[in-house]
């Protein structure tokens, strides 16, 4: 039998530089190049209040979690949760039809008799044996009239 090894930690993304999982790497290249693009269209003054605005929001993704789970799954859930509606009311209106079809008597099902097999002799017992036994080659015997 082959043995096989059973992942374990699965839960704990994987390491690319020190303590950097793919994800914040991700995050933090992409906060580099907004940067860059920061640098290079506003004067220095500016861009030193983008950059630092910049590198904020970017830790922040990075590295911030809620409950053990990165933020940027809390801003998702924050999202669902003031897309959906706060308070639920059925509102059901019935018109005739439906009310018609609500109070019509239900009709009785009648019960279904089950039909049961007669238990096999033994002496059919031990044919069918023979029978599966050969593989299917003995037929049984057939009694000519």
């Amino acid at each position: 039998m082959h043995q096989f090894t059973v992942p374990q930690y699965i839960d704990v993304e994987d390491k690319i530089i020190g303590p950097i999982t793919v994800r914040q790497f991700i995050i933090l290249l992409v906060g580099v190049g907004f940067g860059f693009v920061a640098y290079k269209t506003a004067s220095f003054v500016v861009f030193i209040f983008i950059a630092l605005f910049i590198l904020i929001v970017t830790v922040l993704l990075a590295f911030a979690k809620i409950n053990g789970r990165p933020i940027h799954y809390f801003f998702l859930n924050v999202i669902q949760t003031f897309k959906k509606p706060r308070l639920r009311i059925w509102n059901k209106i019935l018109n005739n039809a439906d009310l018609k079809e609500a109070l019509r008597p239900i009709k009785e099902v009648e019960a279904k008799t089950i039909r049961t097999k007669k238990p096999v002799a033994s002496t059919r017992l031990a044919e069918l044996s023979l029978l599966v036994d050969t593989g299917g080659v003995y037929q049984g015997e057939v009694i000519k009239k």
